[in-house]
């Protein structure tokens, strides 16, 4: 397995509990139970114990609860992404093993919010379009990280939009079955699908027993 370059501890490792109003916290937990078409605006004005009517005075509807927890989720991921490149400096496999990194970390911490992107198919076009612009930066981000590896020799990759289409499916997959309270934490497998996201873009750890030239 190609080891992987060492980081010192930085602020995008680190998550906090997300603080939610009410209606955002209950919709959460309502969508990650029974999805967001099995949630009823009923059930959701019941779990904050309000009426309908003052549930829509704080927000229009249903959708509108699904669009706020999906912008707040997909632009603290981006944040976090590009603080975490930042953190790689100039070395080329650092940037992108952080990137990966604080992806996979964003995938199990924040498990809930970030299996909401399989409802994202209920979002009318309008909003689906502008969470797809978002999401898009992410795709770029990585994008110009594999490009940059394999410009500087240290990447080997045939077709790199492919390969990015395939980093992410991985990544995005860890929603679905990643338990916050099972055997292995967030961080043991950030450090194993970054370990497997290396192997994707051809790295190759230097061998330490090869004399320098």
């Amino acid at each position: 397995m190609p080891q992987q370059p060492q980081a010192t501890a930085a602020v995008w490792r680190e998550f906090a509990p997300v603080q939610l109003d009410p209606f955002l916290e209950n919709a959460l937990n309502a969508f990650h139970e029974n999805g967001f078409h099995g949630t009823t605006v009923r059930d959701l004005a019941r779990r904050v114990g309000v009426t309908v009517p003052a549930l829509y005075y704080h927000y229009e509807n249903k959708e509108a609860l699904l669009v706020a927890l999906l912008d707040s989720q997909i632009h603290d991921l981006i944040n976090r992404c590009r603080a975490a490149i930042e953190d790689g400096g100039v070395d080329p496999v650092l940037r992108f093993t952080n990137f990966f990194e604080a992806v996979v970390l964003n995938m199990t911490h924040r498990v809930r919010q970030s299996d909401l992107d399989s409802e994202v198919r209920h979002l009318s076009p309008d909003n689906r379009a502008t969470y797809a612009a978002s999401r898009k930066t992410l795709e770029l981000m990585t994008m110009d990280l594999v490009s940059e590896g394999v410009a500087s020799g240290v990447f080997s990759v045939d077709d790199i939009p492919e390969t990015v289409r395939a980093l992410l499916g991985m990544a995005q997959s860890i929603a679905r079955w990643f338990q916050i309270d099972g055997p292995l934490p967030p961080a043991v497998i950030a450090e194993r699908y970054t370990a497997i996201a290396l192997r994707i873009v051809g790295y190759q750890s230097p061998d330490p027993h090869t004399p320098a030239p």
